[in-house]
């Protein structure tokens, strides 16, 4: 029974051992490779069942995938040439060409700027206001405020002007009427102003603009300017252009780097990416010449298209501000002039209009210097705004600026005035010789 038994667990482990082989023998050929030799005889079954399974059919070897072949460098432009001299410059300005390095890169830039009066950090312009001493003056002014085609009035006491009963005077119908006073009094919300003959007026006291010009005790580099509205500039020279979020407000100085003509107008390029429409920006130059036949280094020059006075002293800029000159019809007459009279003080009343309904009252004007027949440097305490056509042929100042002229100028100096753009008339017959303001 044991003999049974062994024999029998021979006989499975040899079934066991030709089923193996003949996996392996199969396994061997679905890889292609060569069968292996059994090592002893023992294994002729196996080798017989090998020989009847039909022999793998010969595959040819898969190429391996052909690689692009490269394409070649091309070679650099000339202008890409090495170059194995100088070294290229350290960041700076450079007016005058270095010798030992090339100022390339942001050199350039920063050197373009530079010649063009753009500095980093920006640098200010050199400048100071007239003392503040020049603002006041000894007069209040007033103005009348009355209905059209009524005439005001003045009366002997302030109950008959309170009443309107007894009136010893009368003002002519106009426009522009104000008038100079001694005292106030109030009635109510009601002022009523005395003049210096002691008569009484009901009027509206105002107040004077406090701007002023700029002094100059050397040359600028650059030409500059006043904002005279609000305006945000623009990154390039054009309306399409984006806006710089940057809000300039009136009288704001600027300095002046560049201009070009696109759009119809004058752009003014104020700092980088920053340009200004003409029309929101009056510009001085200090690059003046002394007009044909001023031979002393001493004149006023009025830009009219600029709206701007410049005084000129040893043929250098002195000083600089915006002003108001006569707009259509009234004018303010081209040509080069003297300053003939000085008044500290000056009434002036006219009419141009038929009928004379634009009647105008101006009481103790200051700082009055006539050139022109009846056309004058003067203040203009009833201007809010200047750099603007406002005026009946005169040239209108801030009281500080208007004080300040007043003293520098003298009887005989010359006074210029241009039209650069030749668009006012130079036919005398246009001038009036009758009133100006």
């Amino acid at each position: 029974m044991h003999l049974k038994q062994t024999r029998l667990l021979l006989a499975i482990l040899l079934a066991a051992m030709l089923l193996l082989n003949s996996s392996v023998v199969l396994a061997q050929g679905e890889g292609e490779q060569e069968p292996t030799q059994p090592a002893d005889q023992s294994m002729d079954e196996t080798e017989t069942v090998i020989s009847e399974t039909p022999a793998a059919e010969s595959v040819e070897p898969t190429p391996t995938e052909a690689q692009p072949t490269p394409e070649p460098t091309p070679a650099l432009p000339d202008y890409y040439e090495t170059y194995e001299g100088l070294p290229v410059c350290a960041p700076g300005v450079y007016l005058i060409a270095p010798t030992d390095c090339l100022p390339m890169g942001p050199s350039e830039t920063l050197t373009n700027w530079a010649r063009q009066g753009i500095h980093i950090p920006a640098q200010p312009l050199i400048a100071s206001h007239p003392d503040a001493s020049y603002l006041p003056v000894d007069r209040n002014y007033a103005k009348l405020n009355v209905a059209p085609g009524v005439q005001a009035a003045w009366y002997p006491s302030l109950d008959a002007a309170i009443t309107g009963w007894g009136a010893s005077n009368y003002v002519p119908i106009g426009n522009t009427l104000y008038v100079s006073y001694d005292n106030i009094s109030y009635n109510g919300n009601d002022a009523y102003v005395q003049n210096e003959y002691g008569e009484w007026i009901r009027a509206s006291p105002t107040n004077y603009s406090s701007f002023s010009g700029l002094l100059f005790d050397q040359k600028p580099d650059n030409d500059f300017g006043w904002i005279i509205d609000v305006v945000n500039p623009r990154r390039e020279p054009s309306y399409l252009a984006a806006v710089v979020k940057k809000e300039l407000v009136r009288n704001t100085v600027v300095q002046v780097y560049d201009q070009i003509e696109a759009e119809g107008t004058t752009w003014y390029m104020i700092g980088i990416g920053e340009w200004v429409e003409a029309r929101a920006l009056k510009v001085v130059s200090p690059n003046q010449t002394a007009p044909e036949g001023v031979d002393n280094g001493r004149w006023i020059y009025v830009d009219l298209l600029q709206q701007t006075l410049s005084v000129f002293e040893d043929n250098q800029l002195r000083f600089a501000t915006i002003v108001a000159t006569g707009y259509e019809p009234y004018y303010t007459q081209p040509g080069l002039f003297q300053i003939r009279e000085k008044k500290d003080y000056e009434t002036m009343t006219g009419a141009f209009a038929t009928g004379k309904t634009d009647y105008y009252l101006l009481e103790d004007v200051p700082w009055t210097m006539y050139y022109d027949g009846p056309r004058a440097l003067h203040g203009a305490y009833w201007r809010a705004l200047f750099g603007y056509e406002q005026s009946h042929g005169c040239v209108n100042l801030s009281i500080t600026d208007a004080h300040w002229l007043y003293d520098w100028a003298e009887v005989g100096d010359w006074v210029s005035v241009i039209d650069p753009s030749g668009a006012t008339p130079t036919d005398p017959s246009f001038y009036t010789v009758n009133a100006a303001f």
